[in-house]
């Protein structure tokens, strides 16, 4: 498989503070990859820096090989990259169906307000809850709800990468499970999948391969399956954990 993003020798912080060192990885197309690490290992800043909301100090990230730090954020969701936000961050004073077309405002205007409908109806397919909620204020969801209204929202603009941070935080375990569920269901329509996630056991277990990042560097990379057997692994990240 081809690899759809690349990323190399990147550092990138805030101002003066470098809170990624030298990271370099893939994604190919096809794949759900799992970035997994405790709070503050700069797994966020690394979705921000591939989004193009942050700028690399050093080396590049390639997506569809393009070098994202030469486009405005625009471009690079209008090329198929999409990010859903930590902590949703659903716009609360307006309702489910304003958030999902907000997210389809790069396919209006390429494709048209039909395209935009039709990607708003398969949403809708692939969420439910959300058809049923299509008036009501996004704000006034549980949290389930409007995890999934953000994973709606960066659908709706087509992208061929979605890249997910901790889509699980604060969610009853129920709802997690379909959460992962549904990313797996993702996977299946042909979108690829960046997943950060804290709760590593669950991630790992629906992924293909995983990166294990501390203190702004990887540490550990491979397939899923060998990361979910590793002893270090374990220690660190999954001991506590529950199955999703």
């Amino acid at each position: 498989m081809v690899a759809m993003l690349k990323i190399r020798n990147l550092d990138a912080g805030y101002g003066n503070l470098r809170v990624l060192k030298n990271i370099s990885l893939h994604v190919k197309t096809g794949e759900i990859v799992a970035m997994i690490g405790a709070n503050g290992a700069g797994k966020t800043t690394l979705l921000h820096t591939i989004a193009g909301l942050i700028r690399p100090m050093r080396g590049e990230v390639m997506f569809l090989d393009q070098v994202n730090s030469r486009i405005p954020v625009g471009r690079i969701v209008a090329s198929g990259c999409a990010l859903v936000p930590e902590g949703r961050q659903v716009f609360a004073p307006m309702s489910v169906e304003e958030n999902l077309l907000l997210g389809g405002f790069i396919l209006q205007k390429e494709r048209g307000r039909a395209a935009v409908l039709r990607e708003l109806e398969h949403q809708y397919e692939l969420f439910p809850i959300l058809r049923e909620r299509w008036r009501q204020l996004a704000g006034t969801l549980s949290g389930g709800e409007q995890q999934m209204l953000a994973m709606g929202r960066a659908l709706m603009s087509r992208p061929r990468l979605v890249m997910m941070d901790e889509p699980s935080t604060g969610l009853a375990p129920l709802i997690v499970r379909d959460i992962f569920q549904l990313i797996g269901r993702l996977r299946a329509e042909g979108n690829t999948v960046l997943l950060i996630e804290q709760n590593a056991k669950a991630a790992l277990k629906i992924a293909d391969r995983g990166y294990v990042l501390e203190v702004g560097k990887v540490i550990l990379q491979g397939a899923a399956a060998d990361l979910l057997a590793n002893a270090d692994v374990q220690r660190a990240y999954l001991g506590r954990e529950k199955i999703a």
